[in-house]
This record gives structure tokens, sequence and C-alpha cells, in this order.
């Protein structure tokens, strides 16, 4: 299994893409152990966001749109609608069957 996956800075709210054969959450332990230069100088980090691939291929093209212009405003939707979720509190009377927003 592969994955795409967004990490958004705690310290300054930069995302930041990648490409794994691990588990997303496992890639996110490394960043904020400072494995990579633009995380080390961007931490802490959350996961926000991750796709699901069976072939690295399709991983890495996928990686690379979501770094090109087009990518870059579907990039942009996909944080806001994620962040803008986070700020949505259910009222405890009617309680949401899933949410699948991660922070």
């Amino acid at each position: 299994m592969y994955f795409v996956y967004f990490l958004q800075s705690l310290k300054n709210n930069k995302v930041y893409i990648g490409s794994t054969e691990k588990l997303p959450e496992i890639r996110l332990k490394e960043h904020n152990e400072g494995t990579n230069k633009f995380t080390r100088n961007n931490r802490p980090l959350k996961l926000v966001y991750f796709e699901k691939y069976f072939c690295k291929q399709d991983s890495t093209a996928r990686e690379k749109f979501y770094k090109s212009g087009f990518g870059k405003m579907i990039k942009k939707i996909i944080i806001q609608t994620i962040n803008n979720n986070a700020q949505f509190q259910p009222k405890a009377d009617r309680p949401m069957a899933e949410v699948r927003v991660l922070h």
C-alpha cells in the first residue's frame, strides 16, 4: 500500500505533501522527530489528509499533481474544507454518524 499525505504545521500552518509506503501516522512521527529539512523547521506537525494507492507510480503521480499549479489549488480547497469542518461542533443531542477529519 502507498500513501500521499498532507502534514500541516501547527507553528505557521504551512502544508507539506509527501508520499510513502509507511502508514501516514508513522511518517508523521518521523517528520516530528526532525528527519526532513522542511518539516524540521516547521514542527510540530499534524496529519490532516491522506490518500491510499495500490501502486507506487499512482501515489508518486498524485504527489506531483498536488505540487503542480492546478494541484495546489485543489490542495488549498482540501485544507480549507478540513479546517472548516474541524471548527464545526455538532450539538450533543444531534450526534454525527461519522466524521473523517484528521486533526
